[in-house]
Order: structure tokens, then C-alpha cells, then sequence
């Protein structure tokens, strides 16, 4: 009768071993919230955190010790003005991390002559890597990246062509681009996206468009942020805001007759127009009149 027969039966495990977690919510202990961090951390080991020797002291000294940037003094008087913590005690929590290899500290000369102690930080006792091995290091190449070509460059935008292509109307347009990066900096251009981008120009100029408006044309309503491909821009404005032609003008009419002196008719004595004296155009064409 002694025999244990609980009312309550146990819980059931799941089949799936990964739902039995080990980390479930405890019946007594402590509980974690944690949120994830992204920026302003230090990861330390759990041999650090929980070291079986270290004093609570030397565990906290050597976190901070990890989460400094280099070069920031770590002596036993900058470390007693920064903690609570006296200078002996400080000392004595350094020596407990040189003893277990988190600490090493290093007597050097400097060019001009001086003993320096330098100070090394190890976040794991035992791996040691020095400034000059990881220089001398090869790089490591990996196939696929080695192999891989460089990607291609996008092509640029189709801009209008012109119906005359003289040189005088290219140097023209290749001016009016060369000028836009004094409006704006990020209209920088380079030697080939000018010459794509100068029959487009020159298709405005031949429309009757003064390279002052051209230019105005292309700079005004810039966005406010950065222009990736400043030439591709270009491309799609000269496209998109084409002029349309100028209107055909109307022939120039013949020139005005001159105005003939007047003259005396030699055989009527009637006054017509004529560049000399003689006979007006009656008399001339009258057969009685003829000699």
C-alpha cells in the first residue's frame, strides 16, 4: 500500500524531439527576455561568462576589457578612476585573467628607445594571432568568385539622332554636357557617356533650341537624391522632352520690279515707263507707226 499512485498523470513528450526543448520556461530559476541585438554589442564566450576560478571582478574587468575599441588605455589607474573598484583589487583581478590567459601583457621598446607595457586582450586563452601573420596572410580565393566575370555594365538609354551630324554641331553639344556639372556636381560625366549622349543634344540644338536652354532644359527639377547613373538620366530627359520641329517658313517672295523713269513716247507724245527714251509699248506694236 505503500506504493506511490498519483492522480494526475504525467505530461505526455511530443514524438518530435526538437518540440521537447530544453529551455522551456523553468519552475523556479531564472527566466530570460532577451531581444536581439544589432549594434553596440560585444559577444563573449561562455567560458568567459561563466568561468569556474575567475572572481565576479575579474569577469566583469575582462568583458569590459573585450568591448573597448583598441588603443583605449586598460592600466590599473585609468581602470580605478573609470570603477568603483580600488587599484588593488583592480591589480589583482588583471593578474587572475594573465594567469588564465585572458590577459597578456608585454614589454616592448618604442623607435625612440622606451619601455612600453602592451597589453593584449585574448577573447579565447590559447588562440594567439599577431598583426604581422594576418597581414602576410593570403588572400583566399574561392573559385566561384575568381571565375565569375565582372558584371556587365547596363547600357545607357537610346537618345534622338539628328538629321545633320557636322562636326561643328557635336563639338557644340559636347560642350553644352561638359558644362551641366558646374550647375549641378552630380552631373559629372565621363568621356564615353558624353559622346552617347551628344547626337541627343545635338537633335535640340538643330531644332532651334540655344544651348542655354538646352542646359536649363537638362538641370532644372533635379531630384533630391543621389543620381546613380547621371548619364542615363540625361538619356531619358533629352528623350522624353524633345522639342517638337520648328514650323516650315514660307518662301521668300520674288523681288519688287524696279520703277522705270517716265519717258516721252516718240510717236504719240503720251508719257509711259521705261529704263530709255523711244517709242511706248502702243506705238511699238501699231504697224502704221512702223517706218
Amino acid at each position: 500500500m505503500d506504493t506511490e499512485n498519483p492522480s494526475a498523470p504525467p505530461p505526455a513528450q511530443s514524438r518530435i524531439p526538437g518540440k521537447n526543448h530544453p529551455h522551456a520556461r523553468p519552475l523556479s530559476g531564472v527566466v530570460h527576455d532577451n531581444a536581439r541585438h544589432t549594434e553596440n554589442f560585444t559577444v563573449i564566450g561562455n567560458h568567459l561568462a561563466q568561468h569556474p576560478e575567475l572572481s565576479l571582478l575579474a569577469i566583469g574587468l575582462a568583458t569590459y576589457i573585450q568591448s573597448v575599441r583598441q588603443g583605449t588605455s586598460v592600466d590599473i589607474k585609468t581602470l580605478a578612476d573609470r570603477f568603483p573598484e580600488g587599484p588593488t583589487r583592480i591589480a589583482a583581478a588583471l593578474n587572475e585573467l594573465e594567469a588564465h590567459g585572458y590577459l597578456r601583457r608585454n614589454r616592448e621598446r618604442t623607435p625612440t628607445g622606451r619601455i612600453i607595457t602592451r597589453t593584449v586582450s585574448c577573447n579565447r586563452p590559447g588562440h594567439r594571432t599577431t598583426p604581422t601573420d594576418s597581414a602576410n596572410r593570403p588572400a583566399r580565393r574561392t573559385t566561384a568568385a575568381a571565375d565569375k566575370p565582372p558584371p556587365r555594365k547596363k547600357r545607357l538609354p537610346a537618345v534622338p539622332q539628328p538629321a545633320c551630324t557636322a562636326p561643328a554641331l557635336l563639338q557644340t553639344a559636347l560642350d553644352v554636357l561638359a558644362g551641366l556639372r558646374r550647375r549641378d556636381p552630380r552631373l559629372l560625366l565621363s568621356a564615353t557617356d558624353a559622346e552617347h549622349l551628344a547626337p541627343g543634344v545635338a537633335a535640340w540644338l538643330e531644332r532651334d533650341i540655344a544651348p542655354t536652354a538646352v542646359r536649363h532644359a537638362l538641370t532644372e527639377n533635379l531630384p533630391n537624391e543621389p543620381l546613380i547613373r547621371p548619364a542615363a538620366f540625361l538619356a531619358h530627359r533629352l528623350a522624353a522632352q524633345l522639342p517638337p520641329l520648328p514650323p516650315l517658313r514660307p518662301p521668300a517672295s520674288p523681288a519688287p520690279q524696279p520703277r522705270h523713269p517716265f519717258q516721252t513716247c516718240d510717236g504719240c507724245g503720251l508719257a509711259f515707263r521705261a529704263p530709255e527714251p523711244g517709242r511706248c509699248r502702243g506705238c511699238r506694236a501699231d504697224p502704221k507707226e512702223t517706218v
